[in-house]
């Protein structure tokens, strides 16, 4: 049996080391170069091209190599046999926790601003948003939207958290899916940490933009096909929003020609919120390996109906 590691534009060499260094006995395999297709029973994933899964006969289980897993979800060459899993590692939530709780200062502080300011060589101060007019809403309560939420809350931010079921949690106010509006009405800074499903996608419109409380502002880091990017220059032109910080877009890299680049209002960075460590994720990927040989329960595995 062997252990199939599969992405476009990824170096995977780092992976196959790690993976290794938990089992020496591991047989792994770097796509495109398999030796034997019928023996890859275990693939790990990660914007695989498209229906390349299909060619391996004996698949059992494909595993995302982040948290996010609708590339594999969207793929429809893939057997619904196979199971899906994800990785979820301490520092992925670390730094998603940490990215964010970044971009909610750098919007308070008006770090933009003042980078441009450098720039020009022009001296102005402009007054920091308080800590205390800030209510950070968390879309999406999963293991990165409550890491998210926790930090925020010991840096004393105020936060309230929105996703489909209400999470049973004493730090901050949890509201359901039928609760958006009254969700959104209490936030002013918003956070989107959702999984994209038929239901997300597209939910970060302008209609949304304008429930906010005011003045509001967007942080994206969870998938670039959650925002109508129309609507965001809209809201940002016509004030609806104050600015947003953007980690992920809808197409990747982000072409030289597209409007966000000569936004000020828009920070841009390069889908880095949350990466994932090979080393950290080996443990978790070779646990998953042998339970899929032995019959055993999967660690993180996706529930195709909700999409995560």
């Amino acid at each position: 049996m062997s252990l199939l590691l599969i992405a476009k534009n990824r170096d995977l060499e780092p992976l196959k080391e790690s993976l290794l260094a938990v089992d020496p006995n591991l047989d792994v395999e770097i796509w495109p170069r398999v030796e034997n297709k019928e023996r890859v029973t275990f693939a790990v994933s990660w914007n695989h091209p498209e229906k390349v899964l299909q060619n391996y006969p004996n698949l059992k289980v494909v595993s995302s190599l982040g948290a996010g897993v609708d590339h594999l979800l969207k793929d429809s060459s893939i057997d619904e046999k196979v199971a899906l899993t994800r990785v979820v590692v301490p520092s992925l939530k670390d730094q998603m926790a940490e990215y964010v709780l970044n971009a909610v200062q750098n919007y308070r502080f008006n770090t933009a601003r003042y980078v441009d300011q450098k720039r020009e060589g022009f001296w102005s101060a402009h007054d920091a948003v308080p800590k205390s007019e800030c209510v950070v809403g968390v879309m999406g309560l999963g293991e990165m939207g409550q890491a998210v939420a926790s930090s925020l809350i010991v840096n004393r931010y105020s936060v309230v958290g929105w996703s489909r079921t209400k999470k049973d949690v004493n730090t901050f106010e949890s509201f359901a899916a039928d609760e958006l509006d009254e969700f959104l009405d209490r936030t002013n800074i918003l956070v989107c940490l959702l999984p994209l499903t038929e239901e997300t996608d597209g939910i970060l419109d302008l209609e949304l933009f304008k429930k906010l409380k005011k003045p509001a502002y967007l942080i994206n880091v969870a998938r670039g096909q959650h925002l109508i990017e129309e609507d965001l220059i809209y809201a940002l032109d016509t004030g609806v929003l104050e600015g947003a910080t953007l980690d992920v877009f809808e197409e990747e890299p982000l072409p030289a020609n597209h409007l966000f680049w000569n936004r000020p209002k828009i920070m841009i960075t390069p889908h880095v919120a949350s990466i994932t460590d090979p080393k950290e994720a080996a443990s978790l990927i070779v646990e998953n390996y042998k339970r899929s040989l032995s019959g055993m329960d999967l660690l993180f595995e996706v529930d195709r109906t909700k999409g995560y």
